[in-house]
């Protein structure tokens, strides 16, 4: 199984900008996509966005023009760059390998809090 590893999370003011980074232990594209999801508490887990093994990314509308997903798929490294950060992001950011049970299940890091606040 492959291990995800979360990291680059912390505090940061209103209009400000973070970098998430998700490590894997092996190849990225095993997986059919990679994403990254957010948790608050008393709320599901909701995707932010994710990239296809071709390179393909989508984003959750209420990201879309502020948050950037890339992979590096010699270093297998998921990153998302998020600006214009906003109360609302506040959350626990966690990278996800997507596939099918039968390929081997989906991954999940450990996540990552980010705090937006002034």
């Amino acid at each position: 199984q492959v291990q995800l590893v979360e990291s680059g999370g912390g505090l940061v003011q209103p209009g400000g900008a973070l970098r998430l980074s998700c490590a894997a232990s092996g190849s990225i594209l095993v997986f059919d996509a990679m994403g990254w999801n957010r948790q608050t508490p008393g709320k599901q887990r909701e995707l932010v966005a994710s990239i296809d093994r071709n390179g393909r990314a989508w984003y959750a509308d209420f990201v879309k023009g502020r948050f950037t997903i890339a992979r590096d798929t010699n270093n297998n490294t998921v990153n998302l760059q998020m600006t214009s950060l906003n109360v609302e992001d506040t959350a626990v950011y966690y990278c996800k390998g997507a596939r099918t049970r039968r390929a081997g299940g989906d991954s999940w890091g450990q996540g990552t809090q980010v705090t937006v606040a002034s």
